[in-house]
């Protein structure tokens, strides 16, 4: 059970208020003042602390012992296994004699009220390319612009005015391979094709320069990569693209993933100032990300670990 924070009948509050009455003295009335309370509610506590102790001062449910107008486990029992032959929820209530508000709560509790419980629970189906470079995933995560430390700092109140509204967005385009978890990340101005081309061309220059020669790369369906000139430059770049299914994002999960991980550890890991001061932050948590992070999915490995690039060509790319 949740109890506010600052409530006076916490179950160490009242063990302070029958103390009071039983070790202080205190009559039930004096006991309700002191404690904001009635002095019914006094009696009942000290009651139940006479009888089990501080035990008794714990929340009960409010469940009743009996429940004389339930429905019989046999109706609930034969409910349930005419929807486990696919029946509707008015069809089982016409064969069984109950009001359908009545099918609809026993399938409800029993997690049955969506006919695509019945179906079984698909497999988790987890995939890793063999080699770096083979497949690389890409996506977008739109932010809003900061003008100033927002609500998710300082909290919102009821009435505030959002004095950010109309600041306008920031296009975070995001790049994860699929072997190494080597990431890319750059800020453009939308999301358009141009962007995308643009983010595409800085990715493969970007994995090239550590070595990794990219062969796939995995989009979702949208419209900037869908079209004709982001098609042209897979095509120029020698990339084969690949498209997600059609509203099942985890398909992608890589990217996906990997945009959690950026905005709980870089966009709203700190209180920025504004965008610019973000922005300025996203270097030197991407350089950590790939170079210093253990990621979770590598054994705890950093992800650069996975290319196996000796100390010359480490040294060279930090040139």
């Amino acid at each position: 059970m949740d109890t506010h924070q600052n409530a006076p009948l916490t179950p160490k509050g009242r063990e302070a208020m029958v103390r009071c009455v039983i070790e202080g003295g205190l009559s039930n009335a004096s006991a309700a003042r002191q404690f904001n309370t009635t002095p019914k509610t006094v009696a009942k506590w000290v009651k139940r602390f006479r009888a089990e102790g501080v035990d008794g001062l714990r929340d009960r449910s409010s469940r009743p012992l009996s429940l004389p107008s339930q429905t019989a486990p046999a109706t609930c029992a034969a409910v349930e296994a005419l929807r486990r032959q696919r029946y509707t929820a008015k069809q089982i209530a016409l064969e069984v004699g109950v009001s359908p508000a009545t099918v609809s709560r026993i399938l409800r509790r029993l997690g049955l009220n969506k006919l695509s419980a019945l179906e079984p629970a698909e497999p988790v189906r987890r995939y890793e390319r063999e080699n770096p470079g083979e497949l690389i995933h890409i996506d977008i995560k739109k932010l809003g612009r900061i003008g100033s430390v927002g609500h998710r700092i300082t909290g919102r109140y009821p009435g505030a005015v959002n004095r950010h509204q109309g600041i306008g967005w920031e296009f975070v385009h995001v790049c994860i391979d699929d072997a190494s978890r080597v990431a890319f990340v750059r800020i453009m101005a939308n999301q358009r094709k141009e962007s995308a081309v643009a983010f595409l061309e800085a990715a493969i220059a970007y994995y090239a320069k550590l070595g990794i020669h990219i062969e796939r790369v995995m989009t979702d369906n949208g419209s900037c990569y869908r079209s004709k000139a982001f098609r042209a430059a897979c095509k120029r770049l020698g990339l084969r693209q690949i498209f997600t299914k059609p509203y099942t994002p985890k398909t992608n999960g890589k990217a996906e993933r990997f945009i959690q991980t950026a905005l709980r550890e870089w966009a709203y890991a700190r209180a920025y100032q504004n965008s610019d001061q973000r922005t300025a932050e996203l270097s030197s948590w991407l350089h950590r990300y790939n170079w210093h992070r253990p990621h979770g999915s590598l054994k705890a490995k950093t992800p650069i670990s996975r290319l196996g690039l000796s100390e010359d060509n480490l040294l060279r790319f930090h040139s």
